[in-house]
């Protein structure tokens, strides 16, 4: 069994529910909505897979990139149940699409591009939503974790047959999105609002490929299946 093959095993296909509305973390409330203003990345980046089949990839994974695709777009009607239970900030939804052109605009590699956005992005702003948000929040979250990790190592593995690497002004970018997205927190005893620990974990997951501060992640915001509504859990096949 190749590695595309392994990865294609550990998939658990699951089905996003309205969620309901619960109390979020205090202090994270402007930032939660910039969380969920740049979902618009989540298609994107789905088309970025897509046109990456269109140019080339090793034959052994591209039945798992097309998985890849189809998760994106069950990532995305997650988070619009999450939406559509919380609201939007009109401002933050505008300014994520300036962001979203970027990406798409940007010339380097689009499996590069989506590499990029998953761990170095989405791999900070999950963690975000379940140490800061609700239950819905957390669940969906820990849900799309699962897909993303599957991505992440689909898209190191690709990108290193083709050696395909960021340039400078992608990481630029990166690191512009990120900063936008954190920008409502400052310094804070609590180190989930802190703005310094999210950067600072975007940079590790772009420069060292993993972030040992966010390990926590893992069980400490899984909310009990006893105490949580069925309408915030998703249903699994």
């Amino acid at each position: 069994m190749n590695p595309y093959e392994k990865l294609l095993n550990r998939k658990r296909k699951w089905t996003p529910v309205q969620v309901t509305k619960g109390k979020v973390k205090e202090g994270a409330e402007e930032t939660l909505k910039r969380v969920l203003a740049v979902r618009c990345l989540e298609l994107p980046v789905g088309a970025f897979v897509t046109e990456a089949l269109e140019k080339g990839v090793p034959d052994k994974a591209r039945k798992l990139l097309i998985s890849n695709v189809k998760d994106e777009e069950n990532h995305d009607k997650a988070l619009q149940y999450v939406v559509e239970a919380h609201g939007v900030d009109e401002k933050a939804e505008r300014e994520a699409l300036i962001l979203r052109d970027a990406w798409l605009q940007h010339p380097d590699h689009t499996l590069i591009k989506s590499l990029t956005a998953e761990r170095a992005i989405f791999f900070v702003l999950l963690p975000f939503l379940r140490f800061n948000g609700d239950v819905g929040m957390r669940t969906t979250a820990m849900d799309i974790s699962r897909d993303e990790q599957v991505h992440v190592g689909t898209s190191s593995l690709v990108t290193t047959e083709l050696s395909l690497t960021a340039s400078p002004s992608l990481d630029k970018l990166r690191k512009a999105t990120i900063n936008w997205i954190m920008q409502p927190l400052g310094n804070h005893e609590d180190k989930y609002l802190n703005k310094k620990f999210w950067l600072d974990a975007s940079d590790r997951l772009m420069y060292e490929g993993k972030a040992p501060e966010l390990a926590q992640t893992k069980a400490a915001r899984v909310p009990a299946f006893f105490e949580t509504s069925n309408e915030n859990l998703p249903q699994y096949a």
